[in-house]
Order: C-alpha cells, then structure tokens, then sequence
C-alpha cells in the first residue's frame, strides 16, 4: 500500500509542478534553476552521511550547512544589487576580483561535472550485476565521451530541454521520498522504535567533514548569471526562495533520515541511500536510480556549457568554448580513475568555497564603498571562512 501512496505522491507533485499558472510563473521560472542546482546530486548522497556520522546530531550539522551557504547567498545577492547600479559603480578592484572569481568558478564547474558523472556512474551499476567501482568509472568514462563529442559537434542546444523535465522529475520524486519517510517515521515512533544514534567523528573532524560537503548545497550562485532573463530584485527574491525551500526540504529529509535506522544498518557508499530506502519502500530505489541518472546527466551537460562558455569569454575567444569542453573531459576522466567520488566530492566543495570567498570580499569591497562598515566587515569575516573551508575540508574516509 505504501508504494502506491509514494507512486500517487509523486505523480500529484508532478502534476503540481507542470501546472501551466505555476510553470510560467515568473518567480517560480527564475527560482527553477537555483533551486534545480542546489538540491541535485547532493541530496542522494547526503543523507547517508550524515546518518552514518553525525547520528543523532545530523540535524544541527544540516541547520549549520544551510545557514553557512545562506550567508554565501548574502554576499551574492548584494553583488547583484550592485551590479545592477550599472558597471561604473564598481570599482576596479572589485571587478579585477570578478574575473579570479569567474576563473575559479570555472574550475569549480569542471570538478563539479566529474562529482555529477562519477554519481550517475555509481548509480547505473547499482542493481546490477556489474556493481563496483570499476565498472561505475567506465559508464562515467562513456558518458564523458558523449558529453564531449555532443559538446564538439552539435553544441548543447539540443538537450537545454531535458533540464526542463527533469527538475520537475527531481522534485516529485523526492516529494515521493519525503512521503516515504514521513511514514516510516510515523510508524517506528508508534511501537517506540526512533534510535538517537551516537556521532562517529566530532570536533575539528566533524566541522572539516561538514565543510567538504558544501558543494552539496551549493548552486544558488546561478541566479547571479540570470542577468539576460530577469532583472536583480527577481534574481535576488528567486535565491532567497530556492534556499529556503531547499532548506526546508533539507532539514526534513535529514530529520526524518537521521532517527529510524540504527547504527550499522547502512554500509556508507555513494549509493547508499538505495539500501536504506529499500527498507521503507521496494519502490524507492527504482525511483531514486532513476532521477539519478537523469539529473546527473542534465546538471553535468549545464555545467560543461558553463565552463566552457566562461572559458572562452575569459581568455577572449583565445581558447574555443568547444576546446573547453575538450579540457573538462580530460580533466573530468583523471578525476574519474585517480579518485573516489567523495573525495571529488570534497575537492568540489573547497573550489566553491574560494570561489563564494572571492565574491564575499567582493561584496566586503562593495559595502565599503557604500560606506556600510558593518556590512563590509560581515562580508570579510564570511570570505575568511570560505578561505578556511577551502584549505582544511575534508573528504568523507
């Protein structure tokens, strides 16, 4: 009975997704592609991390992790205030540190696409007979040759809609997962079965953990390249609605997550999360193997034609975007063979975290000029840490 409840859940939420007033809402259009990036490949692989280390403190680490990126947000948002003052408001050497900002986040797209294709590798095999890391790194492999020769001869036009559908299947298959959870919770809180497991890691570890799953959460720094579509107050109100609805369907998911399975239920991989939902529902995993593949796909394909379109635009037309794509594969398939998917995972997180430190002393800088100190000083502090959260991350053993 469950299954069917989570089937008509999901169906019901695709439904809402796809209603007509909803879609072409312009708000909700501008906060599709923040809310789209944030809660992605992260949220499959979250939730058993936290579960397995932080136990039954994973809800205060979650409360810390949305904060943290929200306050990134801040800075990002009041750079695009900014920027919409027009190009000679800012000064030079807030637009000197744009471009290292746009550098890095360049390389961040790159590390980001090998993480998204590393998951939809790991996911392909997970019900197969071919599940291990061997045979997850060629299906990797395979998709990053087809991600570039699309790239090489045809460009990415071709497949901008698929982003379209599958956020929409994203977001109703984790509204499914939710209702999942919500009744398995229910029902182990009625024969008085929650568990408080306790934290593995704690201290300095568990904050340097905390800090390489960043990347998870990140993604809402794509409302600050909207500028062609919507004008700065909407790309301002679109990011702070998509973090406070990921964040809300966040803390849910870690809250419901972290009190039904007792310690050393889980083996902690980066498909974990499909043994544990085997327990609530048969249903769950075909489901979650399914949005995996799909959205990994689709994010790794945006990312790309960023990373080489900020390629190309940086070194002005010097090297070609399709010669970017070219590079980001390369790079993409090193990380692919020499490295474990958390630990690109983790790599990730500390190429974001520079590049949200860049854009807060940017935003330091601005708020300086503005004659706004306390600003500027909030803004600096939270460059200091994205600085730290870049040197000290770890990635989970």
């Amino acid at each position: 009975m469950l299954n069917t409840f989570i089937v008509l859940v999901t169906v019901g939420a695709a439904g809402i997704l796809l209603y007509p007033r909803l879609a072409k809402a312009r708000l909700w259009r501008a906060s599709i592609t923040p809310l789209a990036s944030i809660i992605g490949s992260g949220f499959l692989v979250l939730g058993p991390i936290f579960n397995s280390s932080f136990g039954q403190f994973a809800p205060l680490i979650m409360l810390g992790l949305c904060v943290g990126a929200y306050l990134f947000g801040a800075a990002i948002r009041f750079n695009i205030a900014r920027l919409a003052e027009g190009t000679n408001a800012r000064s030079p050497s807030e637009e000197r540190l744009e471009t290292v900002a746009s550098w890095i986040l360049a390389i961040a797209y790159v590390v980001s696409v090998a993480y998204y294709l590393n998951l939809l590798g790991a996911f392909a095999v997970s019900m197969t007979a071919l599940n291990d890391a061997f045979h997850a790194k060629l299906i990797t492999s395979g998709v990053f040759a087809i991600v570039l020769f699309v790239g090489w001869t045809r460009g990415f036009h071709a497949l901008e809609r698929m982003e379209q559908v599958t956020v929409g299947l994203k977001l109703s298959i984790i509204a499914g997962l939710l209702f999942g959870l919500g009744w398995y919770f229910i029902d182990r809180a009625s024969i008085g079965a929650l568990v408080a497991n306790p934290a593995t890691i704690g201290g300095w570890q568990g904050i340097a953990l905390a800090a390489g799953l960043l990347v998870t959460v990140q993604g809402f720094e794509t409302s600050r390249y909207l500028g062609q579509d919507y004008d700065a107050p909407t790309r301002i109100l679109s990011m702070c609605l998509a973090q406070g609805v990921s964040g809300a369907i966040y803390m849910l998911y870690i809250l419901l997550l972290s009190y039904v399975f007792p310690a050393g239920t889980l083996v902690l991989s980066e498909t974990a999360i499909i043994d544990l939902m085997e327990i609530v529902a048969p249903i769950l995993p075909l489901l979650l193997i399914a949005a995996a593949i799909s959205t990994q796909f689709s994010a790794a394909v945006a990312d790309t034609g960023g990373s080489g379109g900020l390629i190309a635009e940086l070194t002005r037309g010097r090297i070609s975007t399709r010669a970017g794509y070219a590079v980001l594969v390369t790079i993409g398939l090193i990380l692919t063979w020499a490295m474990s998917v958390f630990e690109i995972i983790s790599y990730a997180s500390r190429a974001f975290a520079l590049y949200y430190a860049i854009q807060a002393l940017i935003a330091a800088k601005g708020a300086m000029i503005k004659a706004k100190p306390g600003k500027a000083m909030a803004f600096a502090g939270l460059g200091l840490a994205g600085f730290a959260i870049a040197l000290f991350a770890t990635a989970v053993d």
